[in-house]
């Protein structure tokens, strides 16, 4: 399936495609399909998207063989790999190991794209703006970028953890 069709169908469901990946755990295959919506994503969401995409995969199934469906928002804590990953997550906090394995912590402050001024023809070069844990502004190349990861300190956590068994 086209991810182009995929991004039109979670439309047609009042969400946002995040990322979708075909993966093996255990021997079963599951295909994942990741959604947002400012706001979150609710049960139902995921639920109603599920719906609509099931039928479509009957006939046009993402591999061959059986799999599971899956859909779910990508988490609090969720990988980042594409500009639009990087852009969905400005104002959180991220780690990024770099290809010189070098690692930086910090904030994701805006993402740029800069034209080549060399050749037009030549690919745009993204950058990611970040405010690292020293306060200084960085500026980081996606292409050098190995890893990148949203995460959650764990005073966040421990608060989200007690206001969810509240409730």
């Amino acid at each position: 399936m086209l991810e182009f069709d995929l991004k039109a169908l979670c439309e047609q469901a009042g969400v946002s495609l995040y990322d979708d990946e075909l993966v093996s755990e255990n021997g079963r295959k599951i295909y994942r399909v990741y959604i947002t919506k400012k706001g979150g994503v609710s049960l139902e969401e995921c639920a109603k998207l599920s719906e609509i995409l099931s039928p479509i995969l009957d006939v046009k199934p993402p591999c061959a063989g059986e799999y599971s469906l899956e859909v779910s928002s990508p988490g609090l804590e969720r990988r980042l790999v594409k500009p639009q990953h990087f852009e969905l997550s400005v104002g959180e906090r991220a780690v990024f190991v770099m290809s010189d394995k070098s690692k930086i912590v910090g904030e994701i402050l805006g993402i740029s794209k800069a034209q080549s001024k060399l050749n037009a023809d030549e690919e745009d070069a993204t950058s990611i703006s970040v405010r690292d844990e020293n306060g200084e502004q960085k500026e980081l190349n996606l292409s050098e970028i190995k890893k990148a990861k949203t995460f959650v300190n764990a005073l966040f956590k421990v608060l989200l953890r007690a206001n969810l068994t509240r409730q």
